[in-house]
């Protein structure tokens, strides 16, 4: 829009000034016709071209003043123009600034969420060592010892079968893997383990006092003794490999007699060596 106002503004002064010029051109044709035609004319063609010259020279400055506000408005323009490219060229330096620090967020934010879902795995990979490190060292912490009387004192035989013995007085039982309501020791994992008992009963001549360690169904080894009088004593033990869920107890011969008080003669212990 302002380069067109300033082509018309240029134009429109040189299509006055063609004009005026072949006006001027005309009356002086006339004027030179007149003289070889008739020679008394006179002054009269020298006065209408003197009168018609300053009306020339009234244009020209009228069109001097005309271009130099046309300059002064393209100056003007010519300025604006710059201004307007400079803004333009800061804008464009601020939409590439503002286009990377957005990859950058945006980068940022993909590292970031990288790292997160990291350490949530490392963090979820942690809670299982240590839940898996926890439940270790309390299947490594196995180890019971039980008495046979809770309290009072009992003489248990004889019976005509073999009879699993039960050990209700429980001294410890670290890993709960002994049961006094049963008497039985269930092994939690696969390892090596190592088993005590005790055996106390009275003297006489037609009974005497013992049991055996027994792995689920299978004899062990056993503690037997036998004396006419007083009190006899017997022990024995052995390493086992058990199985998970394999149980081992003691179980008292038939036709024994086995005795007991507070004092607490008889004892089954065990405890895990190592894990296999």
């Amino acid at each position: 829009m302002h380069r067109q106002r300033i082509e018309m503004a240029l134009i429109l002064p040189l299509v006055l000034l063609s004009i005026c010029c072949v006006s001027a051109a005309e009356p002086q044709d006339e004027a030179e016709k007149v003289i070889i035609s008739t020679q008394p004319a006179g002054n009269k063609p020298q006065n209408q071209q003197q009168n018609f010259i300053p009306d020339i020279n009234s244009m020209l400055r009228d069109i001097s003043v005309q271009l130099a506000e046309v300059k002064v408005e393209v100056k003007h323009l010519q300025r604006q123009n710059e201004e307007q490219s400079t803004t333009l060229k800061e804008l464009e330096l601020q939409k590439n600034e503002l286009e990377k620090l957005q990859l950058q967020q945006q980068q940022q934010i993909q590292t970031q969420a990288a790292e997160l879902v990291t350490i949530k795995t490392k963090v979820n990979i942690s809670e299982k060592q240590v839940e898996a490190l926890r439940k270790d060292r309390e299947v490594r912490q196995v180890a019971f010892s039980a008495a046979l009387l809770v309290s009072g004192g009992e003489i248990i035989g004889p019976f005509n079968t073999d009879t699993n013995l039960i050990f209700k007085n429980v001294i410890e039982n670290i890993g709960n893997a002994y049961n006094p309501q049963t008497g039985l020791f269930t092994a939690p994992v696969r390892g090596a383990y190592h088993f005590e008992f005790y055996i106390h009963g009275p003297g006489e001549t037609s009974h005497g006092s013992g049991a055996a360690l027994m792995k689920n169904e299978q004899l062990i080894c056993i503690a037997y003794e036998q004396q006419t009088s007083l009190w006899v004593n017997s022990a024995n033990g052995a390493t086992l490999l058990l199985e998970v869920g394999d149980v081992v107890f003691l179980r008292q011969w038939k036709n024994t007699k086995i005795g007991d008080n507070n004092n607490n003669h008889n004892t089954f212990s065990g405890h895990l060596l190592f894990i296999m």
